[in-house]
């Protein structure tokens, strides 16, 4: 047998155990419900806090009303004056539109002059578009090209001369300084500058995608 008789005395011995300990538990009577604890709380009292007599609220014996009563009527009297006179305006022809039209347009170019910023009566609004402009025109400007450069950009290699030639007078005619370069596979390399230094080569790629709608390499055309 795989158990021995100890280990099945052993198991009998446990089940007895629990079973005198849970079946008494499970038979017996609940307590009254007299015997069970009461809950307990306690209502605390409220607390005595001193009382004052509040003197009971008198109105007062008179309104000054003058104010309020004049304002409606004085704003009725000058919205009547008002219809008054643009009746007689009305009234007199076309020479009081006409009029009217002519101080209403001298009106807006009054204001029109006020709102717009006087910039010769202001010298650091000069000094500030001045610079601007300076400064986009400076950008605008194709860097100048050096004999002894070192840097070119590259912007097309072919093998047609026809289109060699097109991209050549294209980049001329927007003032870019433009030679070709054989190549040992029968190819012409299109080259922009050159330039004496990377950043007028990056300042030139970036003005011929503007200007020609063409990307550019930068490149180092001297040893």
């Amino acid at each position: 047998m795989k158990y021995g008789k100890m280990e099945r005395i052993s198991g009998i011995v446990i089940l007895l155990a629990l079973a005198a300990i849970l079946v008494p538990w499970l038979m017996s009577d609940p307590a009254p419900r007299e015997e069970r604890p009461q809950p307990s709380f306690t209502i605390e009292q409220p607390i005595d806090a001193p009382r004052r007599d509040v003197a009971e609220p008198v109105p007062p014996e008179s309104i000054d009303l003058s104010s309020f009563r004049d304002t409606p009527q004085t704003q009725t009297a000058s919205s009547d004056d008002a219809a008054v006179d643009e009746g007689a305006d009305i009234g007199r022809g076309d020479e009081a539109p006409a009029q009217t039209q002519s101080q209403n347009a001298e009106t807006q170019d009054t204001e029109t002059q006020d709102s717009t910023p006087q910039v010769e009566d202001d010298p650091i609004a000069a000094l500030m578009a001045q610079s601007d402009s300076q400064r986009r025109a400076s950008e605008e400007a194709i860097p100048a090209t050096s004999e002894q450069g070192e840097w070119g950009v590259q912007v097309g290699t072919f093998g047609n001369p026809d289109n060699v030639a097109r991209l050549k007078r294209e980049l001329e005619e927007n003032g870019f300084h433009v030679y070709t370069r054989k190549r040992s596979d029968d190819l012409t390399t299109v080259i922009v500058g050159p330039f004496a230094s990377s950043a007028d080569g990056e300042r030139a790629s970036t003005l011929i995608k503007k200007r020609v709608n063409q990307q550019g390499l930068l490149v180092r055309v001297r040893d």
